[in-house]
């Protein structure tokens, strides 16, 4: 989990590297999305699930199938807004690369970080109030470990 939340940042600085390298900026770029779609797949899974990083997929799992299992009330609202959030504040980071401006960027940024972080405890909440709720989450618990 740590390692995935490089892969902002490291888009940035490849983006922002054109106004040094012009168009070799491009090989870092294509690098830092390599970074992104590789940073998942090469380290294993946890030995525990038990720690919030993966509580927060599992609430994401669930959040994902609320169509078909229903979420309590409590829990339809702060996900969308939080998704919202850092929807909104991509377009600050957007700017801020393309203009070559500090301060959006770096606030665009901190919300991104804010309003995921700020989402994925909203998931493990979610979990831990969905996960016996339903024999399918319960079995992700056993057919996970």
């Amino acid at each position: 989990m740590a390692l995935r939340t490089t892969a902002l940042a490291l888009l940035i600085m490849a983006f922002w590297s054109r106004l040094w390298l012009g168009w070799w900026a491009a090989a870092l770029v294509a690098v830092a999305l390599l970074w992104t779609w590789l940073n998942p797949r090469i380290f294993p899974a946890p030995q525990s699930f038990d720690h919030w990083a993966s509580e927060g997929v599992f609430g994401e799992r669930v959040w994902l199938n609320r169509d078909a299992v229903p979420v309590p009330a409590r829990h339809r609202l702060a996900p969308n807004i939080l998704s919202a959030v850092g929807g909104i504040s991509v377009l600050f980071v957007a700017w801020g690369v393309l203009m070559f401006e500090v301060w959006p960027t770096l606030f665009g940024a901190a919300l991104v970080y804010l309003g995921k972080l700020w989402f994925l405890d909203r998931m493990v909440w979610l979990w831990h109030d969905m996960r016996d709720a339903n024999a399918e989450y319960r079995g992700w618990l056993v057919a996970e470990e």
